[in-house]
Protein backbone atom coordinates (compact mmCIF):
# COMPACT_ATOMS: atom_id res chain seq x y z
CA UNK A 1 0.00 0.00 0.00
CA UNK A 2 1.15 3.55 -0.70
CA UNK A 3 1.69 6.39 1.76
CA UNK A 4 -1.74 7.93 1.21
CA UNK A 5 -3.70 4.77 1.95
CA UNK A 6 -1.56 3.90 4.98
CA UNK A 7 -1.81 7.44 6.36
CA UNK A 8 -5.57 7.43 5.94
CA UNK A 9 -5.83 4.04 7.66
CA UNK A 10 -3.62 5.22 10.51
CA UNK A 11 -5.61 8.38 11.11
CA UNK A 12 -8.91 6.53 10.79
CA UNK A 13 -7.73 3.95 13.33
CA UNK A 14 -6.47 6.45 15.90
CA UNK A 15 -9.48 8.75 15.66
CA UNK A 16 -11.93 5.83 15.74
CA UNK A 17 -10.35 4.50 18.91
CA UNK A 18 -10.35 7.96 20.47
CA UNK A 19 -14.00 8.48 19.53
CA UNK A 20 -15.10 5.61 21.76
CA UNK A 21 -14.56 7.78 24.84
CA UNK A 22 -15.63 11.44 24.32
CA UNK A 23 -19.25 10.44 23.49
CA UNK A 24 -19.38 8.40 26.69
CA UNK A 25 -18.05 11.38 28.67
CA UNK A 26 -20.66 13.71 27.15
CA UNK A 27 -23.52 11.27 27.67
CA UNK A 28 -22.51 10.26 31.20
CA UNK A 29 -22.03 13.93 32.07
CA UNK A 30 -25.68 14.70 31.37
CA UNK A 31 -26.86 11.60 33.25
CA UNK A 32 -24.77 12.62 36.26
CA UNK A 33 -26.16 16.17 36.17
CA UNK A 34 -29.71 14.76 36.24
CA UNK A 35 -28.93 12.28 39.02
CA UNK A 36 -27.23 14.84 41.23
CA UNK A 37 -29.96 17.38 40.47
CA UNK A 38 -32.54 14.84 41.62
CA UNK A 39 -30.59 14.39 44.85
CA UNK A 40 -30.57 18.15 45.50
CA UNK A 41 -34.29 18.32 44.77
CA UNK A 42 -35.44 15.31 46.78
CA UNK A 43 -32.71 14.68 49.36
CA UNK A 44 -32.97 10.97 48.51
CA UNK A 45 -29.58 9.35 49.11
CA UNK A 46 -30.23 6.84 46.32
CA UNK A 47 -29.50 9.57 43.78
CA UNK A 48 -26.28 10.54 45.54
CA UNK A 49 -25.18 6.91 45.52
CA UNK A 50 -25.73 6.46 41.81
CA UNK A 51 -23.99 9.77 41.04
CA UNK A 52 -20.91 8.71 43.00
CA UNK A 53 -20.85 5.37 41.18
CA UNK A 54 -21.10 6.86 37.70
CA UNK A 55 -18.52 9.54 38.53
CA UNK A 56 -15.93 6.77 38.85
CA UNK A 57 -16.78 5.42 35.40
CA UNK A 58 -16.83 8.94 33.95
CA UNK A 59 -13.31 9.52 35.26
CA UNK A 60 -12.11 6.38 33.49
CA UNK A 61 -13.59 7.36 30.11
CA UNK A 62 -12.40 10.96 30.45
CA UNK A 63 -8.81 9.97 31.20
CA UNK A 64 -8.41 7.61 28.26
CA UNK A 65 -10.21 10.06 25.96
CA UNK A 66 -7.73 12.83 26.75
CA UNK A 67 -4.70 10.58 26.34
CA UNK A 68 -5.78 9.20 22.95
CA UNK A 69 -6.84 12.60 21.62
CA UNK A 70 -3.35 14.08 21.87
CA UNK A 71 -1.95 11.60 19.34
CA UNK A 72 -4.05 12.93 16.46
CA UNK A 73 -2.63 16.43 16.75
CA UNK A 74 0.87 15.06 16.18
CA UNK A 75 -0.33 13.09 13.16
CA UNK A 76 -1.34 16.33 11.45
CA UNK A 77 2.28 17.37 11.46
CA UNK A 78 3.92 14.01 10.73
CA UNK A 79 1.70 12.52 8.02
CA UNK A 80 -0.28 15.51 6.76
CA UNK A 81 2.16 18.43 6.70
CA UNK A 82 0.71 20.02 3.54
CA UNK A 83 -2.78 19.80 5.01
CA UNK A 84 -1.57 21.31 8.29
CA UNK A 85 0.00 24.23 6.46
CA UNK A 86 -3.13 24.70 4.36
CA UNK A 87 -5.70 24.68 7.21
CA UNK A 88 -3.46 25.67 10.12
CA UNK A 89 -5.05 29.09 10.52
CA UNK A 90 -8.54 27.57 10.57
CA UNK A 91 -7.87 24.43 12.59
CA UNK A 92 -5.54 26.27 14.95
CA UNK A 93 -8.23 28.83 15.76
CA UNK A 94 -10.79 26.12 16.50
CA UNK A 95 -8.38 24.13 18.68
CA UNK A 96 -7.36 27.28 20.55
CA UNK A 97 -11.03 28.08 21.16
CA UNK A 98 -11.53 24.54 22.45
CA UNK A 99 -8.68 24.97 24.92
CA UNK A 100 -9.89 28.37 26.14
CA UNK A 101 -13.65 27.89 26.22
CA UNK A 102 -14.07 24.14 26.66
CA UNK A 103 -11.12 22.21 28.04
CA UNK A 104 -10.31 24.86 30.65
CA UNK A 105 -13.93 24.74 31.89
CA UNK A 106 -14.02 20.95 31.85
CA UNK A 107 -10.68 20.33 33.53
CA UNK A 108 -11.14 23.24 35.96
CA UNK A 109 -14.20 21.65 37.52
CA UNK A 110 -13.02 18.05 37.13
CA UNK A 111 -11.01 18.05 40.36
CA UNK A 112 -14.02 19.17 42.39
CA UNK A 113 -16.22 16.58 40.66
CA UNK A 114 -13.86 13.70 41.43
CA UNK A 115 -12.42 14.70 44.81
CA UNK A 116 -14.88 17.24 46.18
CA UNK A 117 -17.31 14.80 47.76
CA UNK A 118 -17.58 15.66 51.49
CA UNK A 119 -15.21 18.63 50.94
CA UNK A 120 -17.55 21.14 49.31
CA UNK A 121 -21.27 21.74 49.66
CA UNK A 122 -23.69 19.71 47.60
CA UNK A 123 -24.62 22.77 45.54
CA UNK A 124 -20.98 23.53 44.70
CA UNK A 125 -20.42 19.92 43.75
CA UNK A 126 -23.49 20.00 41.52
CA UNK A 127 -22.17 23.14 39.81
CA UNK A 128 -18.86 21.35 39.20
CA UNK A 129 -20.69 18.38 37.65
CA UNK A 130 -22.62 20.77 35.43
CA UNK A 131 -19.40 22.61 34.49
CA UNK A 132 -17.63 19.40 33.48
CA UNK A 133 -20.58 18.34 31.32
CA UNK A 134 -20.86 21.75 29.63
CA UNK A 135 -17.12 21.72 29.02
CA UNK A 136 -17.36 18.37 27.24
CA UNK A 137 -20.23 19.70 25.12
CA UNK A 138 -18.28 22.84 24.16
CA UNK A 139 -15.24 20.71 23.34
CA UNK A 140 -17.31 18.77 20.82
CA UNK A 141 -18.51 22.06 19.32
CA UNK A 142 -15.05 23.26 18.33
CA UNK A 143 -13.88 19.91 17.00
CA UNK A 144 -17.01 19.58 14.86
CA UNK A 145 -16.66 23.21 13.70
CA UNK A 146 -13.13 22.47 12.47
CA UNK A 147 -14.27 19.31 10.70
CA UNK A 148 -17.37 21.00 9.27
CA UNK A 149 -15.21 23.72 7.75
CA UNK A 150 -13.46 20.96 5.79
CA UNK A 151 -16.88 19.84 4.54
CA UNK A 152 -18.29 23.30 3.77
CA UNK A 153 -15.52 25.97 3.84
CA UNK A 154 -16.62 29.54 4.66
CA UNK A 155 -15.16 32.79 6.04
CA UNK A 156 -11.72 32.42 4.43
CA UNK A 157 -9.54 33.40 1.51
CA UNK A 158 -6.52 31.67 -0.02
CA UNK A 159 -3.10 33.29 0.26
CA UNK A 160 0.02 32.05 -1.52
CA UNK A 161 0.28 29.71 -4.47
CA UNK A 162 1.16 26.09 -5.13
CA UNK A 163 2.62 24.23 -2.16
CA UNK A 164 2.70 27.47 -0.17
CA UNK A 165 -1.03 28.13 -0.53
CA UNK A 166 -3.04 28.22 2.68
CA UNK A 167 -6.50 29.17 3.87
CA UNK A 168 -6.63 32.29 6.03
CA UNK A 169 -9.64 33.31 8.11
CA UNK A 170 -11.23 36.63 7.20
CA UNK A 171 -14.46 36.16 9.17
CA UNK A 172 -14.14 34.04 12.31
CA UNK A 173 -17.88 33.68 12.92
CA UNK A 174 -18.56 32.80 9.29
CA UNK A 175 -16.01 30.03 9.75
CA UNK A 176 -17.68 28.88 12.97
CA UNK A 177 -21.20 28.99 11.54
CA UNK A 178 -20.27 27.51 8.18
CA UNK A 179 -23.18 25.93 6.25
CA UNK A 180 -22.92 22.49 7.88
CA UNK A 181 -21.61 23.17 11.40
CA UNK A 182 -24.85 23.67 13.35
CA UNK A 183 -26.60 20.60 11.88
CA UNK A 184 -23.55 18.43 12.43
CA UNK A 185 -22.99 19.67 15.99
CA UNK A 186 -26.55 18.76 16.93
CA UNK A 187 -26.23 15.34 15.31
CA UNK A 188 -22.93 14.61 17.07
CA UNK A 189 -24.24 15.83 20.43
CA UNK A 190 -27.27 13.58 20.32
CA UNK A 191 -25.18 10.58 19.24
CA UNK A 192 -22.90 11.17 22.23
CA UNK A 193 -25.81 11.54 24.66
CA UNK A 194 -27.23 8.24 23.40
CA UNK A 195 -23.88 6.50 23.92
CA UNK A 196 -23.80 7.54 27.57
CA UNK A 197 -27.48 6.80 28.17
CA UNK A 198 -27.22 3.28 26.77
CA UNK A 199 -24.17 2.52 28.90
CA UNK A 200 -26.23 3.40 31.98
CA UNK A 201 -29.18 1.37 30.67
CA UNK A 202 -26.93 -1.61 29.99
CA UNK A 203 -25.26 -1.68 33.41
CA UNK A 204 -28.45 -1.23 35.41
CA UNK A 205 -30.35 -3.74 33.24
CA UNK A 206 -27.60 -6.22 34.11
CA UNK A 207 -27.96 -5.45 37.82
CA UNK A 208 -31.74 -5.94 37.64
CA UNK A 209 -31.33 -9.29 35.90
CA UNK A 210 -28.92 -10.34 38.65
CA UNK A 211 -31.20 -8.91 41.34
CA UNK A 212 -28.46 -6.58 42.56
CA UNK A 213 -28.80 -2.91 43.57
CA UNK A 214 -32.47 -3.10 42.64
CA UNK A 215 -33.67 0.17 44.15
CA UNK A 216 -30.84 2.20 42.65
CA UNK A 217 -31.02 0.43 39.30
CA UNK A 218 -34.72 1.01 38.79
CA UNK A 219 -34.35 4.74 39.34
CA UNK A 220 -31.17 5.02 37.25
CA UNK A 221 -32.69 2.96 34.44
CA UNK A 222 -35.71 5.27 34.28
CA UNK A 223 -33.52 8.39 34.15
CA UNK A 224 -31.42 6.94 31.32
CA UNK A 225 -34.52 5.71 29.47
CA UNK A 226 -36.00 9.21 29.40
CA UNK A 227 -32.74 10.58 28.00
CA UNK A 228 -32.45 7.77 25.44
CA UNK A 229 -36.06 8.10 24.27
CA UNK A 230 -35.98 11.88 23.85
CA UNK A 231 -32.64 11.99 22.07
CA UNK A 232 -33.21 8.95 19.84
CA UNK A 233 -36.28 10.75 18.48
CA UNK A 234 -34.27 13.96 18.26
CA UNK A 235 -31.58 12.14 16.31
CA UNK A 236 -34.15 11.35 13.61
CA UNK A 237 -34.84 15.07 13.17
CA UNK A 238 -31.19 16.16 13.21
CA UNK A 239 -30.28 13.36 10.80
CA UNK A 240 -32.91 14.52 8.32
CA UNK A 241 -31.76 18.14 8.66
CA UNK A 242 -28.14 17.11 8.15
CA UNK A 243 -29.08 15.11 5.03
CA UNK A 244 -30.82 18.19 3.62
CA UNK A 245 -27.59 20.11 4.15
CA UNK A 246 -25.53 17.42 2.43
CA UNK A 247 -27.93 17.50 -0.54
CA UNK A 248 -27.39 21.24 -0.89
CA UNK A 249 -23.68 21.54 -0.07
CA UNK A 250 -22.18 18.16 -1.05
CA UNK A 251 -24.41 16.56 -3.70
CA UNK A 252 -21.73 14.05 -4.70
CA UNK A 253 -21.65 12.74 -1.13
CA UNK A 254 -25.44 12.43 -1.05
CA UNK A 255 -25.39 10.45 -4.30
CA UNK A 256 -22.74 8.14 -2.82
CA UNK A 257 -24.73 7.61 0.39
CA UNK A 258 -27.71 6.27 -1.59
CA UNK A 259 -25.81 4.81 -4.58
CA UNK A 260 -27.54 7.20 -7.00
CA UNK A 261 -25.88 7.47 -10.44
CA UNK A 262 -28.39 8.86 -12.97
CA UNK A 263 -29.00 12.61 -12.73
CA UNK A 264 -32.05 12.41 -14.97
CA UNK A 265 -34.01 10.13 -12.64
CA UNK A 266 -35.63 10.44 -9.25
CA UNK A 267 -33.69 8.94 -6.34
CA UNK A 268 -34.89 5.86 -4.48
CA UNK A 269 -34.33 5.33 -0.78
CA UNK A 270 -32.84 1.95 0.09
CA UNK A 271 -33.56 -0.01 3.24
CA UNK A 272 -30.99 -2.67 2.33
CA UNK A 273 -28.85 -2.89 -0.75
CA UNK A 274 -25.57 -3.54 -2.51
CA UNK A 275 -23.81 -1.11 -4.84
CA UNK A 276 -22.26 -2.41 -8.05
CA UNK A 277 -19.88 0.37 -9.04
CA UNK A 278 -19.01 -1.12 -12.42
CA UNK A 279 -22.63 -1.61 -13.52
CA UNK A 280 -23.65 1.64 -11.78
CA UNK A 281 -26.66 0.09 -10.12
CA UNK A 282 -27.93 -0.86 -6.68
CA UNK A 283 -29.82 -4.03 -5.87
CA UNK A 284 -31.87 -4.40 -2.72
CA UNK A 285 -35.01 -3.41 -0.85
CA UNK A 286 -36.01 0.17 -1.61
CA UNK A 287 -38.75 2.79 -1.43
CA UNK A 288 -39.16 4.06 -5.02
CA UNK A 289 -38.62 7.82 -5.13
CA UNK A 290 -38.13 7.88 -1.36
CA UNK A 291 -35.03 10.10 -1.32
CA UNK A 292 -36.60 12.54 -3.77
CA UNK A 293 -39.70 12.74 -1.57
CA UNK A 294 -37.66 13.43 1.58
CA UNK A 295 -35.71 16.23 -0.12
CA UNK A 296 -38.41 17.81 -2.30
CA UNK A 297 -41.70 16.47 -0.89
CA UNK A 298 -42.59 14.99 -4.26
CA UNK A 299 -41.62 11.92 -6.28
CA UNK A 300 -40.94 13.68 -9.59
CA UNK A 301 -37.90 15.93 -9.11
CA UNK A 302 -34.61 14.38 -10.33
CA UNK A 303 -31.62 14.25 -7.95
CA UNK A 304 -28.07 14.87 -9.15
CA UNK A 305 -26.29 11.55 -9.49
CA UNK A 306 -22.64 10.58 -9.43
CA UNK A 307 -22.44 10.73 -13.22
CA UNK A 308 -22.91 14.49 -13.02
CA UNK A 309 -19.43 14.86 -11.49
CA UNK A 310 -15.98 14.32 -13.02
CA UNK A 311 -14.74 10.83 -12.29
CA UNK A 312 -11.75 12.11 -10.29
CA UNK A 313 -14.10 14.10 -8.01
CA UNK A 314 -16.38 11.25 -7.01
CA UNK A 315 -16.04 9.19 -3.82
CA UNK A 316 -14.42 5.88 -4.70
CA UNK A 317 -15.45 3.37 -2.00
CA UNK A 318 -19.13 3.60 -2.93
CA UNK A 319 -20.39 0.33 -1.47
CA UNK A 320 -18.60 0.91 1.85
CA UNK A 321 -20.08 4.43 2.11
CA UNK A 322 -23.53 3.05 1.26
CA UNK A 323 -23.31 0.26 3.86
CA UNK A 324 -21.94 2.49 6.64
CA UNK A 325 -24.66 5.08 6.08
CA UNK A 326 -27.50 2.56 6.02
CA UNK A 327 -26.17 0.75 9.08
CA UNK A 328 -26.23 4.05 10.97
CA UNK A 329 -29.82 4.71 9.88
CA UNK A 330 -30.91 1.15 10.76
CA UNK A 331 -29.42 1.39 14.25
CA UNK A 332 -31.05 4.78 14.78
CA UNK A 333 -34.49 3.43 13.86
CA UNK A 334 -34.02 0.37 16.09
CA UNK A 335 -33.09 2.55 19.07
CA UNK A 336 -36.23 4.63 18.55
CA UNK A 337 -38.44 1.53 18.50
CA UNK A 338 -36.64 -0.01 21.49
CA UNK A 339 -36.90 3.08 23.71
CA UNK A 340 -40.51 3.82 22.72
CA UNK A 341 -41.53 0.25 23.54
CA UNK A 342 -39.73 0.38 26.89
CA UNK A 343 -41.39 3.72 27.65
CA UNK A 344 -44.77 2.20 26.83
CA UNK A 345 -44.11 -0.65 29.27
CA UNK A 346 -43.09 1.90 31.90
CA UNK A 347 -46.42 3.70 31.39
CA UNK A 348 -48.19 0.34 31.80
CA UNK A 349 -46.21 -0.41 34.98
CA UNK A 350 -44.51 -3.44 33.42
CA UNK A 351 -41.09 -2.03 32.51
CA UNK A 352 -39.07 -4.44 34.66
CA UNK A 353 -41.24 -7.52 34.08
CA UNK A 354 -39.72 -8.39 30.68
CA UNK A 355 -36.38 -10.10 31.22
CA UNK A 356 -35.83 -10.52 27.48
CA UNK A 357 -36.12 -6.74 27.08
CA UNK A 358 -33.57 -6.14 29.83
CA UNK A 359 -31.17 -8.52 28.05
CA UNK A 360 -31.60 -6.48 24.86
CA UNK A 361 -30.67 -3.34 26.80
CA UNK A 362 -27.60 -5.09 28.22
CA UNK A 363 -26.18 -5.65 24.73
CA UNK A 364 -27.66 -2.53 23.11
CA UNK A 365 -24.78 -0.58 24.67
CA UNK A 366 -22.77 -1.32 21.52
CA UNK A 367 -25.32 0.11 19.09
CA UNK A 368 -24.87 3.88 19.66
CA UNK A 369 -21.10 3.41 19.52
CA UNK A 370 -21.34 1.54 16.23
CA UNK A 371 -23.73 4.14 14.81
CA UNK A 372 -21.39 6.98 15.84
CA UNK A 373 -18.41 5.28 14.20
CA UNK A 374 -20.04 4.28 10.92
CA UNK A 375 -21.72 7.69 10.66
CA UNK A 376 -18.31 9.35 10.75
CA UNK A 377 -16.93 6.80 8.27
CA UNK A 378 -19.74 7.62 5.83
CA UNK A 379 -19.24 11.38 6.28
CA UNK A 380 -15.46 11.31 5.84
CA UNK A 381 -15.29 8.74 3.05
CA UNK A 382 -18.14 10.51 1.26
CA UNK A 383 -16.09 13.72 1.21
CA UNK A 384 -13.31 12.05 -0.74
CA UNK A 385 -11.29 12.69 -2.82
CA UNK A 386 -11.28 16.06 -1.03
CA UNK A 387 -9.73 16.64 2.38
CA UNK A 388 -11.07 20.22 2.19
CA UNK A 389 -14.14 20.04 -0.01
CA UNK A 390 -13.51 21.60 -3.41
CA UNK A 391 -10.18 23.12 -2.35
CA UNK A 392 -7.56 20.52 -1.40
CA UNK A 393 -7.47 16.88 -2.42
CA UNK A 394 -6.36 14.21 0.00
CA UNK A 395 -3.57 13.06 -2.30
CA UNK A 396 -2.08 16.59 -2.20
CA UNK A 397 -2.32 16.94 1.59
CA UNK A 398 0.36 14.41 2.52
CA UNK A 399 3.77 15.06 4.01
CA UNK A 400 6.38 14.89 1.27
CA UNK A 401 9.13 13.14 3.23
CA UNK A 402 7.25 10.38 5.09
CA UNK A 403 7.66 6.90 3.63
CA UNK A 404 5.18 4.01 3.55
CA UNK A 405 7.40 1.89 5.82
CA UNK A 406 7.47 4.63 8.46
CA UNK A 407 3.70 4.96 8.45
CA UNK A 408 3.23 1.18 8.55
CA UNK A 409 5.61 0.80 11.50
CA UNK A 410 3.90 3.56 13.48
CA UNK A 411 0.48 2.08 12.64
CA UNK A 412 1.53 -1.30 14.06
CA UNK A 413 2.89 0.37 17.20
CA UNK A 414 -0.31 2.39 17.66
CA UNK A 415 -2.35 -0.80 17.24
CA UNK A 416 -0.38 -2.57 19.97
CA UNK A 417 -0.51 0.36 22.41
CA UNK A 418 -4.20 0.98 21.79
CA UNK A 419 -4.97 -2.70 22.21
CA UNK A 420 -3.34 -2.61 25.63
CA UNK A 421 -5.24 0.58 26.50
CA UNK A 422 -8.53 -0.97 25.42
CA UNK A 423 -7.91 -4.13 27.43
CA UNK A 424 -7.04 -1.99 30.44
CA UNK A 425 -10.22 0.05 29.93
CA UNK A 426 -12.39 -3.08 29.70
CA UNK A 427 -10.70 -4.59 32.78
CA UNK A 428 -11.19 -1.47 34.91
CA UNK A 429 -14.72 -0.88 33.64
CA UNK A 430 -15.68 -4.49 34.37
CA UNK A 431 -14.11 -4.26 37.83
CA UNK A 432 -16.08 -1.12 38.68
CA UNK A 433 -19.32 -2.60 37.36
CA UNK A 434 -18.82 -5.83 39.31
CA UNK A 435 -18.14 -3.84 42.47
CA UNK A 436 -21.09 -1.57 41.78
CA UNK A 437 -22.52 0.92 44.26
CA UNK A 438 -22.92 -1.79 46.90
CA UNK A 439 -20.92 0.00 49.60
CA UNK A 440 -23.53 2.75 49.84
CA UNK A 441 -26.60 0.98 48.41
CA UNK A 442 -29.65 1.71 50.54
CA UNK A 443 -31.08 -1.79 50.60
CA UNK A 444 -27.84 -3.10 52.09
CA UNK A 445 -27.85 -0.24 54.60
CA UNK A 446 -31.36 -1.02 55.71
CA UNK A 447 -30.53 -4.72 56.06
CA UNK A 448 -27.53 -3.89 58.25
CA UNK A 449 -29.61 -1.50 60.34
CA UNK A 450 -32.23 -4.19 60.97
CA UNK A 451 -29.51 -6.70 61.86
CA UNK A 452 -27.88 -4.29 64.32
CA UNK A 453 -31.27 -3.45 65.84
CA UNK A 454 -31.86 -7.18 66.45
CA UNK A 455 -28.48 -7.57 68.15
CA UNK A 456 -29.15 -4.63 70.48
CA UNK A 457 -32.54 -6.05 71.45
CA UNK A 458 -30.97 -9.38 72.37
CA UNK A 459 -28.42 -7.61 74.54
Amino acid sequence: MDVEILSRIQFAFTISFHYIYPPLSIGLGLIMVIMEGMYLRTGNKVYETMTRFWTKIFALTFGIGVATGIVMEFEFGTNWATYSRYVGDVFGSALAAEGIFAFALESGFLGILLFGWNRVSYRVHFISTLGVWLGSMFSAVWIVVANSWQQTPAGYHIVGEGLEARAEIIDFWAMVFNPSSVDRIMHVWLGALLAGAFLVLSVHAYYLLRNRHVEISKKAFKIALVVATVFSLGQLLTGHKSADGVAHNQPAKLAALEGHFDSLSVADMYILGWVDKEKQEVSGLKIPGGLTFLLHQNTMTPIRGLNAFPEDERPTALNAIFQFYHLMVAIGMFLILLTLYASYLWWRGKLFDKKWLLWIFVFAVFLPQIANQVGWFAAEMGRQPWVVYGLLKTSDALSKVVTANQVLFSLIMFALVYLLLFLLFIYLLNKKIKTGPSDTELIDKRARQKEMAGIFKKQ
